[in-house]
């Protein structure tokens, strides 16, 4: 596995999730000063969306992440955008994070898989920033963090050896390949199979610097060439005219990461049979993905780092549903496989016996297993590490 995966996958699995929360909002037509200035109350509360970037893009936050270090299980992870949703006054109750989550995921996992060389996992986050600079255009100080994240991927990921970007991309798929849930955008579209699995195109433009597949070539020990076939080949492939962008700016050609829900139209998920079978099969021994210590570690470090915006004065927010109507929300509350299912942990870090309390009851719903054998000396001990945030 590659070290340097886990922030190509929290920078796309966010941009993902900003692009389902902005047209969910638009979709229920939040009022804007609610969901984009922020309601007039007491004390003026911040954008919704602003909260969440400005929380995702959190400089601590980034160079803990940045660090090299194995990609985390998805219940650690999935914990983590949890409190990040929740990082301004909008609130979403458990059946709509499932579909949210869903969403994010299958939607970068197909992107992945179309990649048309693991170079061009870059450019699809890439397009992942760019959009959410146009999300935060008229916040500079925001826009200034997005920035500085941008650089550090440009500066990190440019020098990578091609091999170094298909171990990348190879890491993702193994994160992703039990993961087959349907998307209604997937299915209409008739790149997702009811399975839930994906079709691949057979058709389009090559990957930059290859040619047209239709010619074989045959070289002498000399490295000269003595002879030439043609074949025809299935699909119809074609000649990129350039290559994408990997600057702070420019065209990055590639339109996968690009927002699919600037169109309005609804999105529903449903859970594969094969899915179904495998979560009933693993359960997951009866509990949830043992986390090592070592993610653990990880996990207090990002999520003291993320700062949740609460409500000014007596106000509680408001509610996001990310499904047509409260009734399919409750429904599929309601028909969630239960070993899918995640709990929201919101850490309240007030009071030292508040912390603690917390962090034992976080320790017991994580059901952490023995740490692998070394692991133990990769971060400092949890406490001392929730204590020093």
């Amino acid at each position: 596995m590659s070290a340097r995966t886990l922030p190509l996958l929290f920078l796309n699995l966010g941009g993902e999730m900003l692009y389902i929360l902005d047209q969910r909002l638009r979709a229920q037509s939040i009022p804007g000063e609610k969901a984009r200035k922020g309601e007039r109350c007491a004390a003026p509360s911040a954008p919704v969306m602003n909260d969440i970037i400005s929380t995702m893009f959190n400089r601590k936050f980034m160079e803990e992440l940045f660090k090299p270090q194995d990609l985390y299980s998805k219940k650690a992870l999935r914990t983590v955008y949890d409190r990040l949703a929740h990082a301004s006054i909008m609130r979403l109750n458990q059946a709509s994070m499932d579909k949210l989550y869903d969403l994010m995921t299958m939607a970068f996992k197909y992107q992945v898989l179309l990649c048309p060389r693991p170079r061009d996992i870059l450019l699809v986050t890439f397009n992942h920033l760019d959009a959410i600079k146009d999300f935060i255009s008229d916040s500079p100080g925001i826009l200034n963090q997005v920035d500085e994240t941008f650089r550090r991927l440009i500066e990190t990921y440019n020098p990578l050896s091609d091999g170094e970007f298909q171990l990348i991309r190879q890491t993702l798929l193994i994160f992703f390949q039990d993961m087959h849930i349907r998307v209604s955008i997937f299915l209409k579209d008739k790149v997702q199979n009811s399975n839930g699995r994906f079709v691949l195109p057979i058709s389009g433009p090559v990957p930059w610097g290859t040619e047209v597949p239709g010619l074989i070539r045959i070289f002498n020990h000399k490295g000269v060439e003595v002879k030439r076939a043609e074949f025809t080949t299935a699909g119809n492939y074609v000649t990129p005219q350039r290559e994408g962008s990997f600057e702070l700016y420019g065209d990055r050609v590639l339109k996968l990461g690009t927002n699919m829900y600037s169109v309005t139209r609804p999105v529903e998920t449903h859970m594969s049979g094969s899915s179904k079978n495998l979560a009933s099969q693993a359960k997951e021994n009866i509990a949830p993905n043992p986390l090592a210590k070592e993610e653990l570690n990880f996990l207090a470090r990002l999520l003291g780092g993320l700062d949740i915006q609460k409500p000014a004065g007596g106000e509680s927010g408001f509610r996001l549903n990310l499904f047509t109507t409260d009734e399919e929300e409750e429904h599929a509350a309601q028909t969630r496989p239960e070993e899918l299912s995640y709990k929201i942990i919101n850490i309240e870090a007030t009071q030292e016996p508040a912390r603690r309390a917390e962090l034992s009851r976080i320790l017991g719903e994580l059901d952490v297993a023995e740490p692998r054998p070394g692991s133990a000396e990769k971060g400092e001990d949890l406490l001392a590490l929730m204590d020093g945030l």
